[in-house]
């Protein structure tokens, strides 16, 4: 009876064995692996929602450039306000305030201002090119963003070329801080 009990205690911890779940360093383990792909993929996921605030920006300055362009094509001069550019969008929004700078006869910039200190700016400017003597006069356009996210507001001296007051033939983002889009 003896050998009995004995190969049925090891048939029993045998089968138990084989039951059994995680021990608790398989656990850890699994933990430790999840915590590392979190630490890698919030900062990315985090930085999506970023670019698509921003993404709001590139867009409206872009329209922004667009609607000049077509406002001077009726109109001797660009929009100095947004009542008269007509193009239906906001002047501020959650992330973003709009305003148009600088217009003049010759010239107009459209400047997208961060409220969030981690968005970029962007500013964009619509000239006049006045062409040659045989052609007809154009506008340029472009659009810069801020290398570095803040809240500061965005200037002409942003764009090297640009003036309000007079044609220009070419307009580029300025220096190292911004960058053509």
């Amino acid at each position: 009876m003896q050998t009995s009990l004995k190969a049925n205690l090891l048939k029993h911890l045998i089968a138990k064995k084989e039951e059994g779940g995680f021990t608790l360093i398989e656990l850890l383990v699994v933990i430790i692996i999840i915590g590392i792909l979190a630490a890698i993929a919030l900062p990315s996921f985090l930085n999506q929602a970023n670019k698509a605030r921003q993404s709001e920006a590139k867009t409206y300055a872009g329209s922004m450039n667009r609607g000049q362009q077509a406002y001077r094509l009726e109109n001797t001069r660009f929009a100095p306000t947004f009542n008269d550019l007509a193009i239906g969008i906001p002047t501020d929004t959650t992330y973003y305030r709009y305003t148009i700078g600088n217009s003049g006869a010759f010239g107009a910039t459209a400047v997208a201002q961060a409220k969030d200190a981690g968005l970029k700016a962007y500013i964009g400017g619509v000239q006049l090119n006045p062409g040659s003597a045989t052609a007809e006069a154009t506008t340029i356009a472009i659009l810069c963003e801020a290398k570095a996210a803040g809240t500061d507001l965005p200037t002409k001296a942003a764009m090297t070329g640009f003036n309000e007051a007079a044609a220009a033939t070419s307009i580029v983002c300025a220096d190292a801080n911004w960058k053509q889009m």
